[in-house]
């Protein structure tokens, strides 16, 4: 090989390695913005449950046609009906006891979004440690309007058995939070 043709290849092989040098530095850096950016969800999210499912119309004088179970509106005509699930979020605060948020959210063609949202002030007042959320059924299907979920959790963090509530919404929309009974 010519020494000319050598310093060529060098130059070449200088080239590619600071291009590849210039390259880790970029991803580096890209790396550290991405570690700087706020998390995907705030790390006092202990639990969360979607369950049950709830629909609503928009047309206050709604009437279900019996032979297609559809909503429709006075006129025959279908009514549009807003349809989603619940989710339950529970959310530990600095003093390490546990709020629980109750979310009503929407599915549509552009993904879910939140209706509304709520503290459940019956666990809030008892300053609880939860320690557990469960769905009624964890194969995601609900076969009635409504929510059921059952909350573990301790009111004293030193006991060795959790409480166990429950969470019920009926078909028309009213909630429950009770202590469950054995």
């Amino acid at each position: 090989m010519c020494p000319r043709a050598a310093v060529g290849a060098t130059s070449a092989r200088r080239r590619g390695l600071a291009l590849a040098y210039a390259f880790c530095v970029l991803s580096i850096g890209a790396i550290g913005a991405r570690a700087e950016e706020s998390p995907l969800m705030p790390d006092n999210i202990i639990f969360v449950t979607s369950t049950g499912y709830w629909e609503e119309s928009a047309d206050p004088l709604e009437a279900t046609d019996k032979n297609t179970a559809a909503p429709t509106d006075i006129a025959g005509q279908a009514a549009s009906v807003q349809r989603g699930y619940y989710k339950l979020v529970a959310v530990r605060q600095p003093e390490g006891n546990t709020h629980i948020f109750l979310q009503q959210i929407a599915t549509g063609d552009a993904g879910p979004t939140v209706v509304s949202s709520a503290e459940l002030d019956e666990f809030s007042g008892m300053k609880a440690y939860v320690t557990d959320i469960r769905p009624e059924t964890s194969d995601g299907v609900a076969r009635q309007p409504g929510l059921f979920a059952t909350v573990y959790l301790k009111t004293d963090p030193k006991a060795l058995e959790p409480e166990t509530w429950t969470v019920l919404i009926d078909d028309i929309g009213d909630i429950k939070v009770e202590r469950e009974t054995n």
